[in-house]
């Protein structure tokens, strides 16, 4: 086994490398407004993982690329991809997570809906080709207020599973 040494990157490296991977977050918006699955799929690695809104997964670049020229020929066609980089987090000099939000304007609509802005958390890592996305995991922006242990909802909750428990139901 080879041993790695890793050295901290400099100012100057650090800001280049964010610089490159803001420019792959708009390029991902970019190629999904152009419509263009190839470009889409580029900016992945090979073996990466896609999470959809809706929780379904696909691996791989090609399969990302194809999912998206049906999408992008099909319901997704003519819609553009807007959004923003929020943040970027390096865990190593290699590897860093990127929290963007965005959202679907499909052809017909002049502004974005609030209900369809997602989340993205994204793992880009630095390759020969420069930085990729390894993993993406997009999730819809529904903030759901927590409620005190006291409120209504947490009362009802511990009512029920009080009731489950003394007739036999649930966990026990």
């Amino acid at each position: 086994m080879r041993s790695t040494t890793l050295t901290a990157p400099t100012a100057s490296t650090r800001t280049s490398d964010t610089a490159q991977i803001e420019r792959l977050f708009a390029d991902f918006l970019a190629a999904w407004t152009a419509g263009d699955a190839e470009a889409f799929g580029a900016l992945f690695t090979d073996d990466s993982d896609y999470v959809s809104y809706d929780g379904t997964i696909a691996r791989g670049r090609r399969e990302h690329q194809h999912n998206h020229d049906k999408l992008f020929r099909g319901v997704l066609d003519g819609s553009a991809l807007v959004g923003d980089l929020e943040s970027v987090r390096y865990l190593t000099p290699d590897v860093a997570i990127v929290y963007g939000t965005a959202s679907v304007l499909m052809p017909w609509r002049s502004t974005l809906p609030k209900r369809r802005l997602s989340r993205q958390t994204i793992v880009v890592v630095r390759t020969e080709a420069g930085w990729k996305i390894s993993a993406i995991h997009n999730g819809r922006v529904r903030p759901v207020t927590v409620p005190e242990p006291d409120a209504f909802p947490s009362k009802m909750s511990q009512l029920m599973a009080r009731i489950a428990h003394r007739l036999g139901f649930g966990r026990r």
